[in-house]
């Protein structure tokens, strides 16, 4: 067994037990006829592309990050907010915002949160503000884009709409959900009394050396800039477009940098999660959660029963997790019913920031929070959580219906 393998497998975490007794779960369920195998069959004929965008974008994100990509366009950030706290709180949500859309919101999550917890003791910022801008927005900002959000990509393929046809019914729940985040970020974490400082050091910027490092920064920057310029243009293969970049980048490497190639870089613990859910919940489902959701959600499409929708997948978000959340709802939503499918979608991409495990999102980032030394108080963290999943629940959901 190589080192990169031992490394991956050492010391499981409790919640790597969970995800592995989930799969085992979901495959107890197969094998004993709980759930048909026609049906299990066919719902990994579902999630297997998705699996496939999932696994490429985050390794393809994972080497870019190796590279330094984010750590130049973080440190750039804050050397162009020139010590001004207000300038560097834009320039932060955009660059959240942006790697949330195009990169999906596990990349904000695992990448972009070490990234800006590294960058504050370097230039002397809050850390908490930092990160609660990634925790928020990496929930908040996943509306726009089907490769945004796992479940973004479940509900494109529920209602046929393309990355375009997507993003222009979202665009106006996206701008809700921004504006909300915006204005809680600044009043509960950013504002003058809140962060502790009026002004910043701007830091140094990123320095390569090596020729070799330098190749594989504008490499890896160059392979992700085409899988943005792809998403528009790619309907249905976007796992494709993802496993494309994410084999231009590990090429590079295998060539430069051949020892950064690790088993640690495929997300399996996310991947076997995925795959243990859409067996364990549609199982679940037919022996009674279907009734169960169908009470909390209505069936006739009404603007009421969207929002009901939204607020029965952000409340079970925050009790189980927001993607069995979305998947136990979808599976009794009409399939006439599109905006209230999509205002489920919204409930359980803007809503899990209330309780630390409403998303995979919300976990990582606050386990880079703990691995770098910052204490988040989860008083505070679910108070005001549940302030802005409130507001921007129901401002996206009221975006969502004036714009049908």
């Amino acid at each position: 067994m190589t080192t990169g393998v031992r490394q991956a497998l050492a010391k499981p975490s409790a919640l790597t037990w969970v995800r592995i007794g989930l799969l085992a779960a979901g495959l107890l369920c197969v094998a004993t006829g709980l759930l048909p195998r026609d049906e299990a069959a066919a719902n990994m004929q579902r999630i297997a592309p998705l699996l496939l965008f999932l696994g490429s974008v985050i390794v393809l994100a994972k080497l870019a990050r190796q590279a330094l990509v984010f750590d130049v366009i973080a440190t750039r950030v804050a050397i162009f907010g020139r010590g001004n706290y207000l300038v560097l709180f834009v320039l932060c949500v955009v660059f959240a915002t942006l790697t949330t859309v195009v990169l999906n919101l596990d990349t904000t999550a695992v990448l972009l949160t070490p990234v800006f917890l590294a960058l504050a003791p370097r230039a002397r910022i809050a850390a908490l503000p930092l990160a609660m801008t990634t925790i928020w927005l990496a929930n908040t900002a996943s509306l726009l884009l089907p490769v945004s959000n796992l479940t973004n990509l479940l509900a494109a393929n529920r209602v046929a709409l393309a990355a375009p046809d997507f993003a222009a019914r979202m665009w106006a729940p996206q701008l809700a959900s921004l504006a909300a985040t915006m204005l809680f970020l600044w009043l509960c974490y950013w504002r003058r009394d809140r962060r502790g400082e009026d002004r910043y050091l701007p830091p140094p910027p990123v320095k390569l050396t090596e020729p070799r490092q330098r190749a594989l920064l504008w490499i890896s920057g160059g392979a992700c800039l085409l899988f943005i310029a792809a998403i528009p243009l790619i309907r249905d293969e976007i796992g494709y477009a993802a496993a494309g970049a994410a084999a231009v980048v590990v090429l590079a490497y295998a060539f430069l940098d051949r020892e950064r190639l690790r088993w640690q870089l495929i997300p399996w613990e996310l991947l076997i999660f995925v795959t243990g859910l859409f067996l364990v919940v549609p199982t679940l489902s037919r022996f009674g959660l279907s009734e169960v959701m169908t009470a909390l959600i209505g069936t006739d499409g009404s603007a009421l029963d969207a929002f009901r929708a939204g607020a029965a997948g952000a409340g079970l978000s925050n009790v189980v997790n927001n993607l069995p959340a979305y998947t136990a709802g979808e599976a009794v939503v009409p399939a006439a019913n599109h905006d209230q499918l999509l205002a489920l979608l919204i409930g359980t991409n803007v809503g899990p920031i209330v309780t630390p495990w409403a998303s995979l999102a919300t976990l990582l980032c606050l386990e880079s929070c703990r691995h770098h030394g910052l204490r988040v108080s989860m008083g505070r963290f679910m108070r005001t959580g549940l302030g802005l999943a409130v507001v921007a629940l129901a401002a996206s959901i009221a975006a969502l219906w004036s714009t049908r």
